[in-house]
């Protein structure tokens, strides 16, 4: 498994839309220009058929349209393309190109160091996905009687009229109308989703699982009792995703299972054989700037943090400069490129992008990026690419006061990582004020005097090692500001 990845999603369809071409005919520099960034993964989202007759009945609710208009002024109707989510079969959208170019696409990766992801979507189908006419069975069907106190969340099987099914839901939100729920509890099922699994091996590197958790048991159950108290399917004693993930891996050990993952059960499905999970958990904690939250979420074990997916913003969530504002932004990038775990960056991040866009929607308006942006996520990436900050040790630092009552020091989060004989130390200033704090760094280094190099600001201190040691490190730095030192300790 890849130790400390570094992945980026691509919005597929719209970015092929936007440079007018295809996945036969791609632009590779694009590609060779990540790899020298350090990605390693790069995910491609929405690449997968889907159903056009969907778009007119479902796409255009008042919400919807809403959203259309915050992100694309004087948007069409034909921007309008759909969900990717509203998957109609695990095969190339032709609009976009054939299986073979998805096979051509994955080597050429391959070649530059770069694993392909691809999305799997385990909850639900297209509502007219050609599936309902193939495999009927391995939906989750219901009756008239649910169907009629509760027309939004069940309709009829637009292929066999006499069929009741459900649409795919999360527990927590209204059906998803233009899908078709699967149901876990049918062997059927677990099978037919297990195929397509051993299918996109050929394909692709690995998966990005959409909402990875509805297909457990007890949340599938709690979901969906009402309906299941009326079947014969009973809860299955094994979990749908331990039996997938162990025959996919039979077959190719290293596939990459990713889990889109909320709730705290990031753990559990951890536990089930993915290999990395969401962590929104610290997206949310770096928003509120509530550092204690940070810093105990930092004090998990190494098993976990190992494995989770550290982002700040993807097509679900806002654009981390509207979220965060420019320069915290900026440091809560610094925070998810240091330390241990995935690594995980949108398009459009590098350069400052505002507008989130929804996933219905074919095309993205026009911005200004930032340059200043542009260069810090460039230096960033550059220096985070290197052996100490993807193979070495990390380990979690704790910030002490200069003394006089100066409680500044609560505005920091520091770390370091250890490799060979080769030392980085993470410093950074998670407020907007100018604050101050000593760092006490254990080392091994019989020297006198250690030569710091802050790679992000290109400066070089000199310090002395009974100060390093007592009392500890001084550092100040502006708001949103930060330090990424490394020195040798020989």
């Amino acid at each position: 498994m890849l130790t400390n990845p570094k992945l980026y999603e691509i919005n597929t369809r719209v970015w092929l839309k936007k440079i007018n071409r295809k996945l036969s005919d791609l632009p590779f520099t694009f590609f060779t220009d990540l790899a020298q960034k350090g990605i390693n993964i790069v995910w491609l989202m929405g690449l997968w058929k889907t159903t056009s007759g969907t778009i007119e009945k479902y796409c255009f609710t008042q919400e919807l349209v809403n959203s259309y208009d915050k992100a694309l002024k004087g948007w069409k109707k034909e921007d309008v393309i759909g969900s990717p989510y509203s998957i109609d079969e695990y095969d190339v959208n032709p609009e976009l190109g054939s299986w073979e170019d998805l096979i051509d696409l994955k080597r050429r990766l391959n070649n530059i160091g770069i694993k392909l992801l691809l999305d799997f979507v385990p909850n639900h189908f297209s509502v007219e996905s050609r599936v309902l006419k193939t495999h009927s069975d391995i939906f989750l069907q219901a009756d008239e009687e649910l169907y009629q106190k509760d027309p939004f969340t069940f309709f009829k099987n637009p292929f066999n009229p006499k069929m009741i099914l459900a649409h795919g839901r999360d527990p927590l939100f209204p059906a998803w109308q233009d899908t078709v729920q699967v149901n876990y509890f049918n062997t059927n099922a677990r099978d037919y989703l297990c195929k397509i699994l051993l299918k996109l091996v050929e394909v692709c590197d690995g998966v990005r699982c959409d909402m990875a958790m509805l297909p457990l048991n007890n949340v599938f159950f709690n979901t969906w009792v009402g309906v299941l108290n009326k079947t014969n399917f009973i809860k299955p004693l094994d979990e749908f995703w331990e039996m997938a993930i162990k025959t996919v891996k039979g077959t190719n050990s290293s596939f990459i299972f990713l889990a889109e993952a909320y709730w705290d059960l990031e753990w559990d499905l951890q536990q089930l054989g993915f290999d990395f999970t969401y962590d929104k958990r610290l997206a949310d904690r770096l928003a509120s700037e509530y550092l204690p939250e940070v810093i105990a979420h930092l004090k998990a074990g190494k098993e976990f943090q190992n494995k989770l997916a550290r982002f700040i913003e993807n097509h679900d969530e806002p654009r981390a400069v509207t979220k965060f504002g420019k320069f915290r932004s900026l440091a809560a990038a610094t925070v998810i490129s240091t330390i241990q775990g995935m690594r995980f960056y949108y398009d459009g991040q590098f350069e400052g992008k505002k507008i989130k866009l929804p996933v219905q929607l074919g095309k993205e308006p026009e911005e200004r990026l930032s340059n200043t942006i542009r260069k810090y996520y460039e230096k960033l990436l550059n220096i985070t690419k290197e052996d100490i900050f993807t193979q070495g040790e990390w380990e979690l630092l704790e910030p002490i006061t200069v003394g006089n009552g100066n409680l500044s020091y609560e505005n920091f989060l520091a770390w370091q990582w250890s490799y060979k004989n080769a030392r980085g130390l993470v410093v950074i200033n998670y407020s907007e004020s100018t604050s101050q704090c000593r760092i006490k760094i254990e080392t091994s280094s019989k020297r006198d005097f250690i030569i710091l190099q802050d790679q992000l600001n290109g400066k070089v201190f000199d310090r002395s090692m009974s100060e390093i040691k007592n009392p500890g490190l001084f550092i100040e730095l502006k708001g949103y500001a930060s330090h990424i030192f490394t020195f040798n300790e020989l």
